[in-house]
């Protein structure tokens, strides 16, 4: 276990332009482990009191579009969640670090197992410590392809946080399991559900679903949720299917995978999301 000293420093900032009735998130700074310093987008729902959190994971095309602007998929998450009255902090892992897209990059920086998981970490200590409009027992780490990831190792308990609040429960889209699978040791001390594509030719389906019957039958359940037909950011409000090549890792090592939305599959992945976190589906 660690045991981590984290010093906050809160910093609300720009709001970020939004459309009318759409909750704006607004650009936060906060300190990570060491001396890390992070920069991440908060949501907040309108309604005062106490309520429960979400820490989200982006992926390894950043949590920005080019123009500094969080990127549809992560907006569209976030103002989902802020409408269904919870609050949530999209730690940007990269451009805190200076850098850009890590997709086509081979040597990371910044990995899932290291960096990430004591930025979740910190987000968590943000929100639990400095922030008085959160339900401490009810945080959900949600993390997408790297930020899916990223969870898995999170949740592992030897990664379990020292002497505060800890996620109560965990969900990764398309994450890369074959890393944990074939490690032999991976376990879970939180609820886990992961979903992912059939088809998804960059992180593929099988070892999550072997890692799913590995996990201990005595521990948190682990559930995998698998889409026929789906490939990678299946859940992107408006994505047409494409391939991308170049990147650093994907399932055949060819650098070429598909990506975009799967509306079947998106509308499914939302209604268990908001059912998992307690929260009522949204349009």
């Amino acid at each position: 276990m660690r045991s981590w000293t984290f010093a906050f420093v809160v910093c609300a900032a720009t709001a970020i332009a939004a459309a009318p009735a759409r909750a704006a998130p607004q650009l936060v700074h906060f300190d990570g482990f060491g001396k890390q310093s992070l920069q991440g987008f908060l949501f907040t729902p309108a309604a005062p009191g106490k309520h429960p959190a979400i820490v989200a994971l982006h992926g390894c095309a950043g949590l920005t579009d080019k123009d500094g602007t969080l990127s549809a998929r992560h907006a569209d998450w976030g103002e989902r969640w802020a409408a269904a009255g919870y609050i949530v902090i999209f730690p940007d892992s990269f451009a805190s670090r200076g850098l850009g897209p890590q997709c086509k990059v081979s040597e990371r920086e910044v990995k899932p197992s290291q960096e990430r998981v004591a930025d979740a970490d910190s987000a968590l200590r943000y929100l639990t410590d400095q922030r008085k409009d959160v339900d401490v027992s009810n945080v959900t780490l949600v993390g997408w392809s790297n930020g899916g990831s990223s969870t898995l190792y999170a949740v592992e308990p030897k990664n379990e946080m020292d002497g505060g609040p800890d996620f109560a429960r965990a969900i990764a889209f398309y994450p890369g399991c074959r890393v944990p699978l074939e490690s032999g040791k991976w376990s879970t001390r939180v609820p886990l559900t992961i979903l992912i594509g059939q088809a998804d030719d960059w992180t593929p389906a099988q070892p999550c679903v072997d890692l799913g019957k590995a996990a201990k039958p005595d521990g948190p359940k682990v559930a995998v949720v698998t889409y026929p037909g789906a490939y990678h950011d299946f859940d992107h409000p408006d994505l047409p299917v494409h391939t991308i090549d170049g990147l650093a890792f994907t399932a055949n090592g060819s650098g070429v995978a598909h990506t975009g939305t799967n509306p079947e599959a998106r509308a499914d992945a939302i209604k268990r999301v908001m059912a998992l976190i307690g929260a009522p589906p949204k349009p």
